[in-house]
């Protein structure tokens, strides 16, 4: 998604959406922190909203993880499901 449309669905769709802790299961999973982000693609969400975007995973469990992506100069964090992710290969 082009950068001037991505930073165009932040300002007007809403805040970006996270999975809750229920989801999560934090307090039963296991998780993993990775001390070398690895670089993803992650479908999130702004509102209702879903766009595609370049970011690190930095932690994860079976089902969810944790990425951090920037829009402009806003670093945003959120935890996705792990369906939503698909790791970059590097060039």
């Amino acid at each position: 998604m082009g950068n001037r449309i991505l930073e165009q669905v932040v300002a007007d769709a809403g805040p970006l959406q996270s999975l809750t802790p229920e989801e999560l299961r934090l307090d039963t999973e296991l998780l993993t922190i990775d001390p070398q982000p690895k670089p993803v693609r992650a479908w999130v969400r702004f509102g209702s909203k879903p766009v595609h975007v370049d970011a690190v995973a930095q932690r994860w469990t079976s089902d969810a993880v944790g990425v951090v992506f920037s829009i402009r100069e806003t670093e945003y964090r959120a935890w996705v499901w792990a369906s939503a992710v698909t790791p970059v290969k590097p060039r």
